[in-house]
Protein backbone atom coordinates (compact mmCIF):
# COMPACT_ATOMS: atom_id res chain seq x y z
CA UNK A 1 0.00 0.00 0.00
CA UNK A 2 1.29 3.45 -0.90
CA UNK A 3 1.79 5.96 1.86
CA UNK A 4 -0.31 9.18 1.68
CA UNK A 5 2.81 11.15 0.83
CA UNK A 6 3.66 8.77 -2.03
CA UNK A 7 0.12 9.06 -3.45
CA UNK A 8 0.28 12.83 -3.24
CA UNK A 9 3.63 12.82 -5.04
CA UNK A 10 2.14 10.65 -7.81
CA UNK A 11 -0.76 13.09 -8.29
CA UNK A 12 1.64 16.02 -8.45
CA UNK A 13 3.52 14.23 -11.24
CA UNK A 14 0.42 13.09 -13.16
CA UNK A 15 -1.67 16.30 -13.11
CA UNK A 16 0.66 18.25 -15.43
CA UNK A 17 0.82 15.26 -17.77
CA UNK A 18 -3.00 15.08 -17.93
CA UNK A 19 -3.11 18.81 -18.63
CA UNK A 20 -0.54 18.46 -21.39
CA UNK A 21 -2.47 15.57 -22.94
CA UNK A 22 -5.73 17.56 -22.88
CA UNK A 23 -3.99 20.58 -24.36
CA UNK A 24 -2.37 18.44 -27.03
CA UNK A 25 -5.74 16.90 -27.95
CA UNK A 26 -7.37 20.33 -28.23
CA UNK A 27 -4.51 21.64 -30.35
CA UNK A 28 -4.73 18.59 -32.59
CA UNK A 29 -8.48 19.05 -33.02
CA UNK A 30 -8.01 22.73 -33.86
CA UNK A 31 -5.28 21.92 -36.37
CA UNK A 32 -7.56 19.38 -38.02
CA UNK A 33 -10.40 21.88 -38.14
CA UNK A 34 -8.16 24.55 -39.66
CA UNK A 35 -6.86 22.07 -42.23
CA UNK A 36 -10.42 21.24 -43.25
CA UNK A 37 -11.25 24.95 -43.48
CA UNK A 38 -8.24 25.42 -45.77
CA UNK A 39 -9.51 22.53 -47.91
CA UNK A 40 -12.93 24.19 -48.16
CA UNK A 41 -11.34 27.46 -49.30
CA UNK A 42 -9.23 25.57 -51.83
CA UNK A 43 -12.39 24.02 -53.27
CA UNK A 44 -13.99 27.44 -53.70
CA UNK A 45 -10.77 28.70 -55.30
CA UNK A 46 -11.14 25.88 -57.81
CA UNK A 47 -14.76 26.70 -58.63
CA UNK A 48 -16.58 24.84 -55.84
CA UNK A 49 -20.06 25.99 -54.71
CA UNK A 50 -20.26 28.84 -52.21
CA UNK A 51 -23.36 27.77 -50.20
CA UNK A 52 -21.88 24.37 -49.34
CA UNK A 53 -18.58 26.00 -48.35
CA UNK A 54 -20.28 28.55 -46.10
CA UNK A 55 -22.34 25.83 -44.44
CA UNK A 56 -19.26 23.70 -43.79
CA UNK A 57 -17.25 26.59 -42.35
CA UNK A 58 -20.11 27.45 -40.00
CA UNK A 59 -20.29 23.81 -38.91
CA UNK A 60 -16.56 23.86 -38.19
CA UNK A 61 -16.94 27.25 -36.45
CA UNK A 62 -14.01 28.47 -38.45
CA UNK A 63 -15.64 31.60 -39.90
CA UNK A 64 -13.07 33.98 -38.33
CA UNK A 65 -10.14 31.91 -39.57
CA UNK A 66 -11.61 31.62 -43.07
CA UNK A 67 -12.30 35.36 -43.19
CA UNK A 68 -8.64 36.05 -42.40
CA UNK A 69 -7.47 33.61 -45.06
CA UNK A 70 -9.69 34.87 -47.88
CA UNK A 71 -7.94 38.26 -48.09
CA UNK A 72 -4.52 36.81 -49.03
CA UNK A 73 -6.15 34.30 -51.39
CA UNK A 74 -7.95 37.11 -53.21
CA UNK A 75 -4.67 38.95 -53.77
CA UNK A 76 -3.47 35.95 -55.75
CA UNK A 77 -6.74 35.31 -57.62
CA UNK A 78 -7.47 36.99 -60.95
CA UNK A 79 -10.16 34.85 -62.58
CA UNK A 80 -13.41 36.87 -62.41
CA UNK A 81 -15.80 34.11 -61.39
CA UNK A 82 -13.51 32.78 -58.65
CA UNK A 83 -12.96 36.28 -57.23
CA UNK A 84 -16.70 36.83 -57.10
CA UNK A 85 -17.26 33.50 -55.37
CA UNK A 86 -14.61 34.20 -52.76
CA UNK A 87 -16.07 37.62 -51.98
CA UNK A 88 -19.56 36.13 -51.82
CA UNK A 89 -18.28 33.57 -49.32
CA UNK A 90 -16.54 36.23 -47.26
CA UNK A 91 -19.72 38.31 -47.19
CA UNK A 92 -21.80 35.36 -46.02
CA UNK A 93 -19.52 34.43 -43.11
CA UNK A 94 -20.38 37.45 -40.98
CA UNK A 95 -16.94 37.41 -39.35
CA UNK A 96 -15.52 40.68 -38.08
CA UNK A 97 -12.06 39.57 -39.23
CA UNK A 98 -13.18 40.14 -42.82
CA UNK A 99 -14.44 43.69 -42.36
CA UNK A 100 -11.32 45.53 -43.55
CA UNK A 101 -11.12 43.34 -46.65
CA UNK A 102 -14.79 43.97 -47.45
CA UNK A 103 -14.32 47.73 -47.00
CA UNK A 104 -11.47 47.69 -49.53
CA UNK A 105 -13.51 45.59 -51.95
CA UNK A 106 -16.32 48.16 -51.85
CA UNK A 107 -14.11 50.17 -54.22
CA UNK A 108 -13.35 47.24 -56.55
CA UNK A 109 -13.64 47.64 -60.31
CA UNK A 110 -16.10 44.72 -60.58
CA UNK A 111 -19.68 45.74 -59.76
CA UNK A 112 -20.56 42.21 -58.56
CA UNK A 113 -17.66 42.31 -56.12
CA UNK A 114 -18.80 45.75 -54.90
CA UNK A 115 -22.29 44.39 -54.38
CA UNK A 116 -21.09 41.40 -52.35
CA UNK A 117 -18.79 43.66 -50.33
CA UNK A 118 -21.73 45.88 -49.40
CA UNK A 119 -23.75 42.78 -48.46
CA UNK A 120 -20.98 41.63 -46.18
CA UNK A 121 -20.67 45.02 -44.49
CA UNK A 122 -24.43 45.05 -43.95
CA UNK A 123 -24.30 41.61 -42.34
CA UNK A 124 -21.63 42.88 -39.98
CA UNK A 125 -23.51 46.09 -39.20
CA UNK A 126 -20.27 47.82 -40.10
CA UNK A 127 -19.81 51.42 -38.94
CA UNK A 128 -17.48 52.09 -41.87
CA UNK A 129 -19.98 54.25 -43.72
CA UNK A 130 -17.21 56.13 -45.56
CA UNK A 131 -16.48 53.01 -47.63
CA UNK A 132 -20.15 52.56 -48.54
CA UNK A 133 -21.51 56.07 -49.12
CA UNK A 134 -19.99 56.45 -52.63
CA UNK A 135 -21.89 53.34 -53.68
CA UNK A 136 -25.22 55.18 -53.44
CA UNK A 137 -24.27 56.71 -56.79
CA UNK A 138 -23.03 53.46 -58.33
CA UNK A 139 -24.04 52.68 -61.92
CA UNK A 140 -25.27 49.24 -60.81
CA UNK A 141 -28.73 49.08 -59.23
CA UNK A 142 -27.69 45.97 -57.29
CA UNK A 143 -24.76 47.82 -55.75
CA UNK A 144 -26.95 50.82 -54.82
CA UNK A 145 -29.51 48.50 -53.21
CA UNK A 146 -26.93 46.69 -51.07
CA UNK A 147 -25.21 49.97 -50.19
CA UNK A 148 -28.52 51.27 -48.86
CA UNK A 149 -28.93 48.19 -46.69
CA UNK A 150 -25.36 48.47 -45.41
CA UNK A 151 -25.80 52.12 -44.46
CA UNK A 152 -29.03 51.32 -42.66
CA UNK A 153 -27.41 48.39 -40.85
CA UNK A 154 -24.70 50.74 -39.55
CA UNK A 155 -27.38 52.15 -37.20
CA UNK A 156 -25.86 55.57 -37.74
CA UNK A 157 -28.61 58.23 -37.57
CA UNK A 158 -26.43 60.57 -39.62
CA UNK A 159 -27.08 58.32 -42.61
CA UNK A 160 -30.84 58.90 -42.54
CA UNK A 161 -30.74 62.21 -44.40
CA UNK A 162 -28.38 60.84 -47.05
CA UNK A 163 -30.58 57.82 -47.61
CA UNK A 164 -33.76 59.87 -47.98
CA UNK A 165 -32.05 62.23 -50.42
CA UNK A 166 -30.94 59.24 -52.49
CA UNK A 167 -34.48 57.80 -52.39
CA UNK A 168 -35.89 61.04 -53.77
CA UNK A 169 -33.58 60.83 -56.79
CA UNK A 170 -33.77 57.04 -57.29
CA UNK A 171 -35.76 55.75 -60.27
CA UNK A 172 -35.38 52.01 -59.65
CA UNK A 173 -38.31 50.95 -57.42
CA UNK A 174 -36.44 48.10 -55.73
CA UNK A 175 -33.51 50.35 -54.84
CA UNK A 176 -35.85 53.09 -53.64
CA UNK A 177 -37.57 50.59 -51.36
CA UNK A 178 -34.21 49.55 -49.90
CA UNK A 179 -33.31 53.20 -49.30
CA UNK A 180 -36.57 53.95 -47.47
CA UNK A 181 -36.27 50.87 -45.28
CA UNK A 182 -32.66 51.73 -44.52
CA UNK A 183 -33.58 55.27 -43.51
CA UNK A 184 -35.76 53.75 -40.81
CA UNK A 185 -33.12 51.22 -39.81
CA UNK A 186 -30.58 54.01 -39.37
CA UNK A 187 -32.55 55.25 -36.38
CA UNK A 188 -32.91 58.84 -37.59
CA UNK A 189 -36.28 59.93 -36.18
CA UNK A 190 -36.07 63.17 -38.18
CA UNK A 191 -36.93 61.17 -41.30
CA UNK A 192 -40.42 60.19 -40.08
CA UNK A 193 -42.23 62.98 -41.99
CA UNK A 194 -40.39 62.12 -45.22
CA UNK A 195 -41.22 58.43 -44.87
CA UNK A 196 -44.84 59.19 -44.02
CA UNK A 197 -45.20 61.07 -47.33
CA UNK A 198 -44.37 57.88 -49.24
CA UNK A 199 -47.32 56.01 -47.68
CA UNK A 200 -49.47 57.57 -50.43
CA UNK A 201 -47.19 56.50 -53.28
CA UNK A 202 -48.65 54.89 -56.40
CA UNK A 203 -46.06 52.11 -56.01
CA UNK A 204 -47.00 49.30 -53.62
CA UNK A 205 -43.35 48.43 -52.98
CA UNK A 206 -42.65 52.06 -52.09
CA UNK A 207 -45.61 52.23 -49.70
CA UNK A 208 -44.57 49.02 -47.96
CA UNK A 209 -40.94 50.13 -47.71
CA UNK A 210 -41.96 53.46 -46.17
CA UNK A 211 -44.21 51.64 -43.69
CA UNK A 212 -41.38 49.27 -42.76
CA UNK A 213 -39.04 52.22 -42.26
CA UNK A 214 -41.61 53.90 -40.01
CA UNK A 215 -42.11 50.70 -38.02
CA UNK A 216 -38.39 50.47 -37.42
CA UNK A 217 -38.52 53.99 -36.03
CA UNK A 218 -41.47 53.04 -33.82
CA UNK A 219 -43.75 55.52 -35.60
CA UNK A 220 -47.52 55.11 -35.05
CA UNK A 221 -48.14 55.65 -38.77
CA UNK A 222 -46.09 52.57 -39.62
CA UNK A 223 -47.71 50.43 -36.95
CA UNK A 224 -51.15 51.59 -38.06
CA UNK A 225 -50.39 50.65 -41.66
CA UNK A 226 -49.22 47.19 -40.55
CA UNK A 227 -52.13 46.56 -38.18
CA UNK A 228 -54.67 47.24 -40.92
CA UNK A 229 -53.09 44.42 -42.90
CA UNK A 230 -52.93 42.15 -39.85
CA UNK A 231 -56.66 42.69 -39.38
CA UNK A 232 -57.46 41.25 -42.81
CA UNK A 233 -59.27 37.88 -43.10
CA UNK A 234 -56.82 36.95 -45.89
CA UNK A 235 -53.84 35.08 -44.41
CA UNK A 236 -51.50 36.28 -47.15
CA UNK A 237 -52.39 39.93 -46.49
CA UNK A 238 -51.85 39.31 -42.76
CA UNK A 239 -48.39 37.94 -43.47
CA UNK A 240 -47.60 41.06 -45.50
CA UNK A 241 -48.50 43.08 -42.43
CA UNK A 242 -46.30 40.92 -40.22
CA UNK A 243 -43.37 41.29 -42.64
CA UNK A 244 -43.34 45.01 -41.90
CA UNK A 245 -41.99 44.21 -38.43
CA UNK A 246 -38.79 42.62 -39.77
CA UNK A 247 -35.89 44.41 -38.11
CA UNK A 248 -38.04 46.24 -35.56
CA UNK A 249 -36.62 46.14 -31.99
CA UNK A 250 -38.62 43.83 -29.74
CA UNK A 251 -39.38 46.62 -27.27
CA UNK A 252 -41.25 48.49 -30.00
CA UNK A 253 -42.80 45.48 -31.72
CA UNK A 254 -43.83 43.44 -28.66
CA UNK A 255 -47.26 45.06 -28.12
CA UNK A 256 -48.25 43.89 -31.61
CA UNK A 257 -46.24 40.69 -32.02
CA UNK A 258 -46.56 39.06 -28.59
CA UNK A 259 -50.35 38.54 -28.89
CA UNK A 260 -49.73 36.87 -32.27
CA UNK A 261 -47.93 33.99 -30.53
CA UNK A 262 -51.44 32.68 -29.75
CA UNK A 263 -52.73 33.20 -33.28
CA UNK A 264 -54.55 30.34 -34.99
CA UNK A 265 -52.22 30.76 -37.97
CA UNK A 266 -49.19 28.99 -36.54
CA UNK A 267 -46.95 30.17 -39.37
CA UNK A 268 -47.79 33.72 -38.32
CA UNK A 269 -47.10 32.85 -34.69
CA UNK A 270 -43.77 31.21 -35.48
CA UNK A 271 -42.61 34.16 -37.59
CA UNK A 272 -43.64 36.56 -34.81
CA UNK A 273 -41.51 34.64 -32.32
CA UNK A 274 -38.52 34.67 -34.65
CA UNK A 275 -38.84 38.44 -35.21
CA UNK A 276 -39.14 39.08 -31.47
CA UNK A 277 -35.99 37.06 -30.85
CA UNK A 278 -34.09 38.87 -33.59
CA UNK A 279 -35.31 42.12 -32.09
CA UNK A 280 -33.73 41.29 -28.74
CA UNK A 281 -36.33 39.21 -26.87
CA UNK A 282 -34.34 36.20 -25.62
CA UNK A 283 -37.45 34.45 -24.30
CA UNK A 284 -38.96 34.27 -27.78
CA UNK A 285 -36.32 31.73 -28.81
CA UNK A 286 -37.25 29.50 -25.87
CA UNK A 287 -40.89 29.77 -26.95
CA UNK A 288 -40.02 28.76 -30.51
CA UNK A 289 -37.90 25.76 -29.46
CA UNK A 290 -40.54 24.48 -27.05
CA UNK A 291 -43.33 25.02 -29.59
CA UNK A 292 -41.39 22.89 -32.05
CA UNK A 293 -40.74 20.24 -29.39
CA UNK A 294 -44.46 19.94 -28.65
CA UNK A 295 -45.68 20.13 -32.25
CA UNK A 296 -46.27 17.26 -34.64
CA UNK A 297 -46.40 16.81 -38.40
CA UNK A 298 -46.57 19.85 -40.65
CA UNK A 299 -46.96 22.21 -37.70
CA UNK A 300 -43.54 21.15 -36.44
CA UNK A 301 -42.05 22.05 -39.83
CA UNK A 302 -43.52 25.53 -39.43
CA UNK A 303 -41.43 26.14 -36.31
CA UNK A 304 -38.36 24.41 -37.67
CA UNK A 305 -38.37 26.68 -40.72
CA UNK A 306 -37.98 29.72 -38.45
CA UNK A 307 -35.33 28.00 -36.32
CA UNK A 308 -33.40 27.15 -39.46
CA UNK A 309 -33.47 30.84 -40.39
CA UNK A 310 -31.88 31.58 -37.01
CA UNK A 311 -29.25 28.87 -37.59
CA UNK A 312 -29.82 27.59 -34.08
CA UNK A 313 -26.96 25.38 -32.87
CA UNK A 314 -27.88 21.95 -31.51
CA UNK A 315 -26.18 22.56 -28.18
CA UNK A 316 -28.23 25.70 -27.59
CA UNK A 317 -31.46 23.90 -28.48
CA UNK A 318 -30.58 21.13 -26.02
CA UNK A 319 -29.81 23.69 -23.31
CA UNK A 320 -33.22 25.34 -23.78
CA UNK A 321 -35.00 21.98 -23.60
CA UNK A 322 -33.05 20.98 -20.48
CA UNK A 323 -33.89 24.27 -18.82
CA UNK A 324 -37.57 23.65 -19.56
CA UNK A 325 -37.27 20.14 -18.07
CA UNK A 326 -38.46 18.31 -21.18
CA UNK A 327 -35.15 16.72 -22.19
CA UNK A 328 -32.25 15.12 -20.30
Amino acid sequence: MRSPSASLLLLVVLFPLVGLAAGSAAASKRAQSRAEADAVLAQVSQGGPVPAAASRLRYLREEPYAAERIGPILRETFEERIRRNLVSLLASLGARQGESTLAKLAGDGDSTVRMYAAQGLAKLGSRNTAAVLPLLNDKSAGVRREAARALGASRNPKMGKRLMAAAKAEQDLEVRAALLEAAGTSGDAKQKPGLKAYLDSDSESTRFAAARGLCRLGAPEGFGFAQKLLGSPDKFVRRQGLALFEGVPAKKASPVLSPLLKDADRALAASSARMLHQGGDAGALDWLVLASWNAKGEEKLTYEKELETLQLADDRRKAILRKAGVAP
